[in-house]
């Protein structure tokens, strides 16, 4: 047989002109009907402030910058689909590797009112009950997401396997992938770069467009000052053998739908040389805030709906806002006063745990320990941030480029100095993975601080949250793993973690990677008294009422999950069931000894809780160590199935839905007493 038969469940051409248009001249004169970007940038403000409000970050300066290409682009292969005769995916592989783009997507789709998508749907982006997530994702989405993305720079290596797949079939049609100037930074996108004009010369692809929105910004700033200049990456890629097309007004539609008519004609002539399309853009462009912002608004400036009345007057330039969008404002606004308020009523101290991180690196640098910081453009989410605030000499960020930032560290500890990495879990298991194996391989052993784990990066989607973080780094010779559940506890191990690795190489021993892993919320700031101890490769006992209640069970809850524990042995006392509540914190070598003391009381009764896939995490490894020990359970694992995440704007949502909350605790918990 030639091929397997996959249904296609894309969506086919529009019906419609798309409702909000302008009117453009095609390189023949021909007039063309496209989506006004304005509309796009508006509707992704509105739908980002309806998401802020439930609770979730958002994106507005990449899709505000890809908004003229992204217009030029659909509005092309729908009119030369038709043209032809057939769908529009019959003739284009459209691939977007610029996740965090692709709210503009979404709302260019709403636009054509396409597949069905409406424009009052996009009102729910974002929430656990919409398709419409963070980032596209085909198992959410099948009718306008071909390929997921997210991790930036995994779309054009797939897209490349596309472009193959149709020139081993002899299937003309063209793969056009639009990708960000920082998804450009990731190693999987440099090869797949050199490799897509090497296949096309030895003609083994289809014709392939790659557009480029270069605005030198990324999520910590200007690209050029924050890590180092792209400009000669883009200037080799002639040499790599692609067709360079600049457009320096990558804001007048016109010119970007000329772009990507060239684009077109030149890959059908010759599929044998790419085409690049090099888009000068201006992210967040829009308005003069989110413009000249250092990040280019990367997350959604506005803070209240009050606001967008003026952020969209700014975005049209004096034209008159439509009225369906500015009835969508007073949507937004009900919205926002039926939020429910938070409640003051708890006087328990409460922040962020990278605030610990932060703090333990600082204080040791300054003891004179040789601490230095390699991130990879999100330090101001894990908590690195401030060290680089107060020891810019001793930071650098390497860019999006996860897995040359864990490798830049192993050359750092080579020469004697302490390297702190810092990312998001899911890429620094998945992009960092080879790498830490490499580190210890080499004797040039890291401390990685990988924060958003599992679902607390919950509005994000799929491609972002890690539910494979412990399995992935777990097994790695000589890597101790942790999940911290304060900044307490952060500051803490963070300070010993250095001290032991300097005192190793002191005695001239290899010291271990440690990785901490740590959520995005804000959770107390200790769970215990304030004066307690914490130590390296020890749990901690946080509720002891097995000796209160005739029946009682022990609970471990990893990380973020903690509170969940702590409220369903509340729950659970309250019906006559005691408990004792551990905090692992150290994952992949568990302290047996604190568990033996808490099953003997319990009866060996245990239930585990993590927001990690149930095989191969903290409750695997902690009951299979358990019964080598000779140390019998009865015990029950809550953790995720066989089953991504999805987008939601809290991670509570996703806690409860996957059976991770405190109520499914106590019922776990009731199984083994009753």
């Amino acid at each position: 047989m030639d091929r397997l038969k996959i249904p296609q469940r894309l969506a086919g051409n529009p019906e419609n002109q798309p409702k909000y248009a302008q009117v453009i001249k095609s390189k023949k004169g021909d007039q063309i009907t496209l989506a006004d970007p304005n509309a796009t940038r508006a509707l992704v403000a509105l739908m980002d402030m309806a998401a802020v409000i439930g609770g979730a970050a958002s994106h507005f300066g990449g899709p505000a910058a890809f908004a003229e290409i992204m217009s030029a682009l659909h509005g092309f292969a729908f009119k030369t689909s038709k043209e032809k005769g057939g769908q529009w995916y019959d003739h284009f592989h459209l691939v977007n590797d610029a996740g965090h783009c692709e709210n503009g997507i979404y709302a260019l789709k709403a636009n054509y009112n396409f597949g069905g998508l409406s424009i009052d749907q996009l009102m729910e982006f974002r929430s656990i009950k919409s398709p419409l997530t963070g980032h596209g994702e085909v198992d959410a989405y099948p009718e306008g997401v071909y390929v997921s993305n997210g991790p930036l720079g995994s779309g054009l290596p797939q897209a490349q396997g596309l472009a193959f797949a149709d020139a081993l079939s002899k299937n003309p049609r063209v793969t056009v992938t639009a990708i960000s100037d920082g998804g450009c930074m990731e190693g999987e996108a440099k090869e797949a770069f050199a490799a897509i004009p090497g296949l096309a010369a030895a003609g083994k692809l289809a014709p392939f467009i790659c557009i480029i929105s270069d605005n030198n910004t990324k999520l910590s700033g200007r690209i050029d000052q924050e890590a180092f200049s792209m400009s000669g990456s883009f200037t080799s890629l002639g040499d790599l053998g692609w067709e360079i097309i600049t457009v320096d007004e990558g804001h007048n539609l016109e010119k970007c739908y000329h772009s990507i008519e060239e684009a077109y004609e030149k890959v059908l002539a010759n599929p044998k040389k790419p085409v690049a399309l090099h888009v000068k853009t201006i992210k967040g462009k829009g308005t003069k805030a989110t413009e000249e912002s250092a990040s280019g608004a990367h997350g959604f400036p506005l803070k209240k709906a009050d606001e967008l009345t003026q952020f969209l007057a700014e975005i049209y330039s004096g034209q008159a806002v439509p009225e369906e969008m500015s009835h969508w404002i007073g949507k937004i606004k009900e919205r926002e006063s039926a939020k429910p308020k938070s409640s003051s009523a708890s006087d328990i101290p409460k922040e962020k745990i990278q605030v610990g991180i932060t703090q333990a690196m600082v204080d040791m640098r300054k003891k004179g320990f040789p601490v230095v910081s390699i991130s990879s453009d999100l330090a101001g989410s894990t908590g690195t941030a401030g060290f680089r605030k107060e020891f810019p000499e001793f930071s650098q960020d390497v860019g999006v480029a996860e897995a040359n930032m864990v490798s830049m560290g192993i050359g750092l500890s080579k020469a004697g100095y302490i390297p702190v990495v810092d990312t998001f879990s899911q890429f620094g298991v998945t992009k960092g993975s080879l790498p830490i194996i490499m580190s210890n391989l080499s004797e040039g052993p890291v401390i990685a601080v990988f924060s958003h784990t599992g679902f607390q990066d919950a509005a994000d989607g799929a491609s972002h949250q890690a539910l494979s973080y412990f399995a992935m780094l777990s097994a790695i010779p000589k890597v101790d793993v942790y999940c911290l559940t304060s900044s307490s506890e952060a500051y803490a191990l963070m300070a010993q973690a250095i001290e032991k690795f300097a005192e190793d190489r002191r005695q001239g021993e290899v010291p271990h990677s440690q990785i901490f892993f740590l959520g995005r919320e804000n959770f107390q700031r200790t769970y215990l008294d304030e004066n307690y101890s914490y130590e390296l490769g020890k749990a901690q006992v946080l509720i002891d009422r097995a000796d209160q209640f005739d029946r009682s069970v022990t609970i471990a809850a990893a990380g973020s999950l903690l509170p969940q524990a702590i409220s369903a042995a509340e729950i659970l006392a309250a019906e006559g069931v005691g408990s004792i509540v551990i905090n692992p914190s150290t994952i992949n070598r568990p302290d047996v000894s604190c568990f033996q003391d808490a099953l003997r009381k319990t009866d060996g009764r245990l239930v585990t809780l993590e927001d990690h896939r149930s095989i191969a995490g903290m409750g695997s490894m902690l009951i299979h160590r358990l019964n080598n020990e000779g140390i019998a359970t009865r015990s029950r694992s809550l953790g995720v199935g066989d089953q991504f995440g999805q987008s939601s704007y809290t991670a509570i949502e996703l806690y409860q839905k996957h059976g991770l909350d405190d109520q499914s605790v106590v019922r776990a918990a009731k199984t083994l007493v009753e």
